[in-house]
């Protein structure tokens, strides 16, 4: 299984499924890393192999929809690391298409590194065109094969937390008025 992302500028990365955190485990950085970025995402669940994927025939590759962040680590030296294994917050249960069709459903995630909790980012704007317009995309360069993950960025990488900031901040992220994930990242 992999991880398929594709990036606020259009382009495209794969992610092995061993970044993939399914559970809210809390995240202890190692000493060298100082600091993470997040990257908020939209996602869908490959149900058919495909490539090449044509728009008229998106639909039918995907079957549940669901947010999520990206994790990037950034070095003492303020690198972001290309080889580490990068952390995907990917929850499961996933919701029906349909939840994205309805404007009034936000995806919301907040922060609490220890001055109380704030909203760092929020959004309704991800739709059923922008999975299918990245599946049509990525499997351009891509084989998709059943239970693929196709990740749309829907910004830059956005500064999280340093160690200079706090020792630990919890993260926490909701849909539909339901909690996604929740956890800490330790410093």
């Amino acid at each position: 299984m992999n991880i398929v992302v594709q990036t606020y500028d259009g382009r495209v990365q794969c992610r092995p499924d061993t970044s993939w955190e399914r559970e809210d485990r809390d995240l202890f950085a190692p000493d060298f890393i100082s600091a993470y970025d997040f990257v908020p995402v939209l996602f869908a669940r490959i149900c058919k192999a495909g490539k090449c994927v044509g728009g008229k025939f998106a639909d039918r590759y995907y079957d549940a929809v669901n947010y999520g962040i990206l994790l990037d680590a950034i070095t003492v030296s303020g690198e972001t690391i290309r080889i580490m294994d990068r952390t995907s917050v990917l929850p499961f249960p996933m919701y029906d298409r349909v939840t994205l069709e309805n404007g009034d459903n936000i995806f919301s995630l907040r922060l609490d590194s220890g001055n109380g909790p704030r909203e760092i980012w929020s959004t309704c704007a991800g739709s059923t065109s922008m999975v299918e317009s990245a599946i049509c995309n990525v499997s351009g360069y891509v084989s998709l094969r059943t239970g693929d993950i196709v990740a749309v960025c829907l910004s830059g990488g956005r500064h999280l937390i340093s160690r200079e900031e706090s020792g630990t901040a919890a993260i926490s992220g909701t849909f539909c008025g339901n909690m996604l994930f929740d956890f800490n990242i330790v410093m």
